[in-house]
């Protein structure tokens, strides 16, 4: 696909994902109790999750045929094809089930193995974070980067709790401990994907977590990637998508901040 066709096709993203978004809004505040299941630990859906993707899940067919999904709530069986969507309908749902003001639609499109653009649209903030291969990463319309503070000590990071895989939480707990002491402060925010937008666009200088699904970043790290950023996971390596595991940062302090956490998670 050609930047402008991928462009073009972002934009028209966009607008998707902004009427969906609009759905979202329009629930808040609407789902009863017996309304929320329960998927596995910690991890919860309603009707508004689903009906998300599957208004998602239609309009990509009409703008790309014969395209493959990857989606959380599988309304759709899971297939690989040339061109791939990887869809969160609904990233940070315990949040908007409390009415807590961070939650985003995930979008990102990959063509064999390689991502060509992704759009993440925080539902609160009305904020929709956009790239396109090789095209650079926007904000409602205005260019975006990643910081330059070129220090740890100044970095604002930002992770996730560890909420259903605990196995690595006491090396995990020691890497917060060095951020305490070692940076500017922690945040978290319950949204990976928005997490990640805001590095993307300086907010955060840095961000790590464990136990992620390729949902919950894939849209994210492109952001990160076309803002000038680095991600990779604790290793290194570029296995953040399949790997569980991610570091996204400015290049300033992503080696600092690799050693951090590699030493620890070796």
């Amino acid at each position: 696909m050609k930047e402008k066709e991928a462009e073009q096709l972002c934009l028209q993203c966009c607008q998707v994902v902004e009427e969906v978004a609009r759905f979202i809004r329009g629930e808040l505040g609407k789902v009863r109790n017996e309304q929320i299941e329960v998927k596995s630990l910690n991890s919860l859906v309603s009707y508004v999750d689903k009906t998300a993707e599957e208004k998602l899940v239609a309009a990509f067919q009409r703008l790309l045929p014969d395209s493959t999904f990857l989606t959380e709530e599988e309304t759709i069986a899971p297939e690989k094809g040339e061109y791939q969507w990887i869809i969160d309908p609904l990233d940070g749902t315990t949040n908007f089930l409390h009415q807590l003001p961070c939650f985003a639609v995930s979008v990102a499109l990959r063509h064999f193995d390689q991502t060509i653009l992704g759009v993440v649209y925080e539902v609160n903030q009305q904020e929709c974070f956009y790239a396109w291969q090789g095209g650079g990463a926007f904000c409602n319309g205005k260019p975006i980067s990643v910081s330059g503070r070129s220090k740890l000590e100044d970095a604002l990071v930002a992770t996730g709790f560890p909420y259903r895989d605990f196995s690595r939480m006491d090396k995990y707990f020691i890497v917060l401990q060095q951020f305490m002491k070692n940076s500017r402060g922690l945040r978290r925010f319950g949204a990976a994907a928005v997490d990640l937008a805001y590095v993307a666009c300086g907010r955060f200088d840095a961000f790590f977590e464990y136990g992620l699904s390729p949902w919950d970043v894939a849209a994210g790290a492109f952001l990160v990637e076309e803002a000038g950023g680095y991600v990779g996971d604790f290793k290194g390596n570029r296995n953040y998508l399949f790997g569980e595991e991610m570091i996204a940062a400015n290049p300033g302090i992503s080696a600092e901040l690799h050693k951090m956490i590699s030493q620890v998670f070796s």
